[in-house]
C-alpha cells in the first residue's frame, strides 16, 4: 500500500469562527481535509436505499461538517420489505458505487463494513466454516472393563453441525494418562480396557458455536465466521471477491466491529497448530484445560499456552489475512480488536487504522455536565483502554487511530453536545485522532419524524432537533483532529504490557479482553496502576507487546519500535510475574545496545508449560547475572553493555535518576497530549476539572515563541511567555470544559493572544425577551413574550412541554458610548445548544459548557440587537408520541430498546428542561 494512503499532507490555512477555510500563510491552522473531520457509522436499514435519498442524506451530512460515512447494513423496518436490497447483489453494488462517487463529489469519504451487522458471518459461512467450540464428553470405565457405549456426539444440534471427534484421552486413578484416539473405530467404539485402575475418559469434539450474525441485513444472515481458520476466512471473503468482480469498490477502508464471537474457543486445526507453536500435545491435557479448577498454577500455565496459540491463530489467519485481502483492493483495514481472545496490541497493530470504542458515560467534574443515574454502568469508558489502540498506531508509525464514539452515552434522545464533548476530548487525550459517531441511520424523506433509527445510537440524524447546531461541534472536532493528526506522537516512555500474567489465569477457557470487563483483566494489574500513576505525574507513554519489543532497536540511547515511529527515552517494565524467555533476552539486547530499561521489579518466571524447565533455567541465569548495586533513593542498577538496567519499586525515582521529567503542567489540574512537529510541538490542553485555571504553566518543550490556538472558535495568537528554571512558562486561562492548543517553535504569528483579566460590571439581559419557535414539532407553539427566562416546560403551555426543535429569542440592549476592549457573552444555562446573531451578524454556535463566546467585534455603542436560536433535545417530543401511542418504531430483529436493553417506552419520562435558562450576561474586559 502506498504510504500516501496513510500519511496526511497538511497545507497552510485555517477554519474561521464560522467554519470556513481561510488561506493565509501566517495562520497556524492546517487546512481541514475529509479524514480530519468526524465521520459517522451509517446504518442502512434493510439496505432500503435509493439514489435520490442517498444524495440528499450525504449532502446534509457534508453541510453539517461530517467528513465521511462508514456503511453498515443491518435489519430493516417492517412494512418496507419491498424496498429491501440483498447485500452484495448487483443492485446493492450499484448503490455502493453511487455512494462512493457522490461522497467524493462532496469532499467526503466512504468506509464499508466487510459484512452486515456483526460479527463477520453470513450465508456463505456453512457449518464447515462456522465459529468453532470445544465440546467434551466424559465417560467412566471401572478397572478391568471396557466402555460399552459408542463415543459419538450426543448434542443433536452439534450432530447436525457435523461435530468431529478429535481426541480421546483416558485418565487413570493411578495417575497414568493414555491417548486413545487411534483405538476408536469408525462406529465410535473404544477398543481399550482399563487394565490397571479405574479410568475417566475425555472425548474432545470440534463443534460449532452455532452463533448467528447479530442484526443481519437482507442476504446477510448466517453463521458467524471461524476467525481462527484461514480457509474459513478465505471462503468468507470469496463472496466479496465475486461481488467486486476484480474491481476495487473505491472505499477508503474495510471495517470490522468489536469481536463479539461468543464461546468460539476452538478451531478444527487447533490441536495441530498448538503442537506446532508450543511443541507438546494438548490432547494429553483435556481434563486440565476443561476442568473447573480455577486456582492451580499448573493449569494456569496450560491455559496460557492455549490462549497464546489462539491469539496467534487469530492474528495470522484473520487479521493479517483480511488486511492483505483489503490491500489488494487498494483499501485499508480499520479494526476494533478489543473483545478478541488475543494480544490486543498486536491485533490492533496489524491493521492500517486501529479503532477503539467508548461505551457508556464518564464522570466529569465540569460543573453543569449532566449524568443521569440510569446512564452509569459497571465501568466508565477508560482512557487507558483506548491507549491500546493508540499505542499500536504510535509504535508502528501509523497516522490514524479512530474510535467508535458515544455508543450508549445516554438514554435515547437525551444526549447533549455538552455531554459528548468531554467524552471525545478524553479520547483525544488518550491518543485517538479520528472520531466516528455511533451513529447515523439512513432514513428516506417520506418517513415521518423521527425517521428510521438504530437501537444503540446517539442519533446523529437530520431529524434530531440538535442537528442544525451539529456543525459547531463538528468544526471543533475537525480543528482538534487537524492538529492531532499532524506530526508524530511525542511520548517519552514505552511501557511493557505483561499479557502473560493475564493469560495465566486458571479460570475459564478463552479470554476475550472486552471493554466491558476491564475491571477484571486490566484494573487489578500493576501495569494499569503504574500507568495511571505515571500519567498523573505528567508522563506521556505508549504500551508495547512482546512482539513489538522483539522488533525494537536501540539507537543513541533511545528505543525505536518502527522506522516510522517516534523514539522513546526508556522502557518501563511494571511488576510482572511471567515473562517469556525470548522477551527477557530482547529487553536485555536493547539495554546492551544502549537503551535504559527500568524494571519495577524483576519478573519471577517464564509462562506456560512449553520447554518449561529449560526456559526457566536460562531465565534465572540471565536474572542472577545482573550485578545490581544501590544507586540511592530506592534505585538499584547496573551497566549492561552500552545501556543500563535499573530496578525501582517507585518507577518515578528511577526516571528522576535518569533526568526524565514529566510535564509539571499536570499539577495545575490540566490534562494534555503532545505531538512533535518538524519544528516545535503541539500541546493539547484540556480542563476537565471543576475550577478555572488561570496561571503560568511550565513546558518541557523549549521554544522562542508559543502560539495559542482555540479549537472552539478558531481564534489564535501569540502567548505570553517567560523563561524560568530552565523551562518555558506560558500564561493560560481555561474555564471548566474549555480546551486550548499550544504550538511551540520559533515562528511568531502576526498577532498577540488577547488575555481576559477581571471583568467589569455585567450587563444583564434576563428580562424582556421575545420567543418565536422556528422549526420542530409536534406543532409549533405560539410566540411568547418573556418577562424572565424559564424552561419551555415551565411556560404553562402543553405545546411547549411536548415540543422538540428550535426557538429564537430576541432582545434589544444598549451599550455605553465608551466601549471596552473585548466583551464576552455568557448565556448561563442552555438546554441544550445556541446559535447567536448580534446586530444581524453571525456570532457563532455556542453549543457546550461554559456557553460563552467573545463578541466584542459584533457590538457597537448604543442600541444593539441579539438573536439566540436555542435547540433542545428530542426527548420531549418522543415522550409525547409514546403518551399518545403514536407509532414510530416497528423494526425487525431487536426492534428498539432502551439503555438497559428493555422495551423502549418514553411515556413515563419527566419532561427535559428546554430553552435558554440563563442568566444571560455580557462582561466587558479592558
Amino acid at each position: 500500500m502506498k504510504k500516501s494512503l496513510l500519511i496526511l499532507s497538511l497545507v497552510a490555512g485555517m477554519f474561521s469562527a464560522e467554519g470556513q477555510v481561510v488561506k493565509h500563510a501566517n495562520i497556524p491552522w492546517p487546512q481541514v481535509k475529509q479524514q480530519m473531520r468526524p465521520w459517522t457509522r451509517w446504518w442502512w436499514m434493510g439496505n432500503a436505499v435509493d439514489e435520490k435519498n442517498l444524495a440528499t442524506a450525504l449532502s446534509a451530512y457534508a453541510a453539517a461538517g461530517i467528513g465521511g460515512v462508514e456503511i453498515t447494513p443491518i435489519y430493516g423496518t417492517k412494512g418496507f420489505e419491498d424496498r429491501y436490497i440483498d447485500f452484495l447483489s448487483p443492485k446493492w453494488m450499484g448503490m455502493l458505487d453511487f455512494t462512493v462517487k457522490r461522497a467524493a463529489a462532496l469532499g467526503m469519504g466512504v468506509d464499508m463494513n466487510t459484512g452486515t451487522g456483526w460479527p463477520f458471518g453470513g450465508p456463505q459461512v456453512t457449518s464447515e466454516f462456522a465459529a468453532a467450540k470445544l465440546v467434551v464428553q466424559r465417560y467412566a470405565i471401572p478397572k478391568g472393563e471396557t466402555l460399552k457405549e459408542a463415543i459419538v456426539i450426543k448434542d443433536e444440534k452439534q450432530q447436525k453441525a457435523g461435530a468431529v471427534l478429535q481426541a480421546v484421552t483416558a485418565y487413570g486413578s493411578d495417575g497414568k494418562v493414555y491417548n486413545l484416539f487411534d483405538k476408536v473405530d469408525a462406529n465410535g467404539q473404544l477398543k481399550w480396557t482399563a487394565a490397571t485402575s479405574d479410568a475417566e475418559i475425555y472425548a474432545l469434539f470440534s463443534g460449532r458455536t452455532l452463533q448467528q450474525v447479530k442484526r443481519a441485513a437482507p442476504s446477510g444472515a448466517g453463521y458467524t465466521l471461524d476467525h481462527l481458520d484461514k480457509p474459513s476466512v478465505d471462503a468468507y471473503l470469496k463472496r466479496f471477491d465475486q461481488a467486486f468482480a476484480g474491481h476495487s469498490p473505491g472505499v477508503r477502508s474495510f471495517f470490522n466491529d468489536s469481536y463479539e464471537v461468543y464461546g468460539a474457543n476452538w478451531t478444527p486445526t487447533f490441536l495441530t497448530e498448538f503442537k506446532r507453536l508450543k511443541g507438546y500435545d494438548l490432547s494429553s491435557h483435556i481434563k486440565e484445560l476443561t476442568g473447573k479448577d480455577s486456582t492451580s498454577m499448573e493449569i494456569g500455565r496450560l491455559k496460557s499456552d492455549y490462549r497464546e496459540t489462539m491469539s496467534q491463530l487469530l492474528l495470522e489467519n484473520f487479521t493479517q489475512n483480511w488486511t492483505n485481502w483489503a490491500h489488494r483492493y487498494k483499501s485499508m483495514t480499520k479494526n476494533q480488536s478489543h473483545g478478541s481472545p488475543g494480544n490486543l496490541l498486536d491485533l490492533y497493530a496489524t491493521v492500517d487504522i486501529p479503532e477503539t470504542e467508548t461505551f457508556g458515560s464518564s464522570h466529569f467534574d465540569i460543573p453543569g455536565v449532566r449524568r443521569d443515574k440510569a446512564d452509569i454502568r459497571n465501568v466508565d469508558p477508560d482512557p487507558m483502554m483506548s491507549k491500546f489502540a493508540s499505542s499500536a498506531a504510535h509504535t508502528t508509525g501509523k497516522t490514524l487511530v479512530s474510535s467508535e464514539t458515544f455508543t450508549w452515552l445516554t438514554e435515547h434522545f437525551k444526549t447533549s453536545f455538552s455531554q459528548a464533548k468531554p467524552e471525545a476530548e478524553q479520547l483525544f487525550l488518550s491518543g485517538i485522532n479520528h472520531i466516528f459517531y455511533h451513529g447515523t441511520t439512513y432514513s428516506p424523506a417520506d418517513i415521518p419524524f423521527p425517521g428510521w433509527l438504530f437501537y444503540a445510537s446517539t442519533n446523529m440524524v437530520p431529524s434530531n432537533s440538535l442537528w442544525q447546531h451539529l456543525k459547531g461541534m463538528d468544526d471543533y472536532f475537525s480543528r482538534c483532529q487537524s492538529l492531532l493528526q499532524a506530526g508524530k506522537p511525542d511520548n517519552e516512555l514505552l511501557i511493557y504490557w505483561p499479557v502473560y500474567d493475564a493469560w495465566a489465569n486458571p479460570k475459564g477457557m478463552d479470554m476475550p479482553m472486552k471493554v466491558h470487563d476491564v475491571d477484571e483483566w486490566l484494573y487489578p494489574t500493576e501495569f494499569y496502576k503504574q500507568s495511571l500513576k505515571l500519567a498523573s505525574l505528567g508522563y506521556s507513554f505508549d504500551f508495547a507487546s512482546d512482539n513489538m519489543l522483539a522488533h525494537a532497536k536501540a539507537s543513541k540511547g533511545q528505543l525505536l519500535t518502527s522506522p516510522l515511529a517516534s523514539p522513546y527515552q526508556t522502557l518501563i517494565v511494571p511488576a510482572a510475574k511471567f515473562m517469556p524467555l525470548k522477551t527477557l533476552k530482547d529487553i536485555f539486547a536493547l539495554a546492551n545496545s544502549g537503551a535504559t530499561i527500568i524494571f519495577q521489579q524483576l519478573p519471577e518466571d517464564v509462562p506456560g508449560l512449553s520447554n518449561l524447565e529449560r526456559n526457566r533455567t536460562e531465565f534465572k541465569r540471565l536474572l542472577t547475572g545482573l550485578d545490581l548495586k544501590s544507586l540511592g533513593s530506592g534505585v538499584k542498577g547496573s551497566a549492561y553493555g552500552s545501556g543500563q538496567i535499573l530496578v525501582a519499586q517507585d518507577i518515578q525515582k528511577a526516571l528522576s535518576f535518569k533526568l526524565i521529567e514529566g510535564e509539571k503542567l499536570s499539577q495545575s489540574g490540566l490534562k494534555f497530549i503532545r505531538r512533535k512537529l518538524n519544528s516545535g510541538k503541539y500541546y493539547y490542553l484540556v480542563n476537565h476539572s471543576a475550577k478555572t485555571i488561570d496561571e503560568w504553566i511550565p513546558l518541557n518543550a523549549r521554544g522562542t515563541a508559543v502560539t495559542l490556538l482555540d479549537p472552539q472558535s478558531g481564534d489564535y495568537g501569540q502567548a505570553q511567555t517567560q523563561s524560568k528554571e530552565g523551562k518555558t512558562w506560558v500564561k493560560v486561562y481555561l474555564q471548566p470544559g474549555e480546551t486550548l492548543f499550544l504550538q511551540t517553535g520559533s515562528q511568531k504569528v502576526g498577532k498577540m493572544w488577547t488575555y481576559l483579566d477581571k471583568p467589569g460590571k455585567a450587563l444583564a439581559l434576563n428580562e424582556d425577551w421575545d420567543l418565536h419557535f422556528t422549526t420542530g414539532g409536534p406543532v409549533l407553539p405560539a410566540d411568547k413574550h418573556l418577562d424572565k427566562l424559564v424552561s419551555w416546560t415551565a411556560l404553562n403551555d402543553s405545546l411547549t412541554v411536548a415540543f422538540s426543535g428550535t426557538g429564537a429569542y430576541t432582545h434589544t440592549f444598549t451599550m455605553p458610548q465608551k466601549m471596552q476592549g473585548e466583551y464576552v457573552l455568557d448565556l448561563g444555562k442552555v438546554d441544550e445548544s445556541a446559535h447567536v446573531w448580534i446586530n444581524g451578524k453571525d456570532a457563532g454556535i455556542i453549543w457546550s459548557i461554559p456557553f460563552q463566546a467573545r463578541i466584542g467585534k459584533y457590538l457597537h455603542p448604543g442600541k444593539n440587537t441579539i438573536k439566540i436560536e436555542v435547540a433542545n433535545l428530542m426527548a420531549n417530543r418522543i415522550r409525547y408520541m409514546d403518551q399518545k401511542h403514536i407509532s414510530w418504531r416497528n423494526y425487525h430483529e431487536i426492534n428498539f430498546v432502551n439503555i438497559n436493553y428493555k422495551t423502549f417506552d418514553a411515556s413515563g419520562w419527566e419532561p427535559m428542561p428546554s430553552g435558554l435558562i440563563g442568566p444571560v450576561q455580557i462582561f466587558g474586559y479592558n
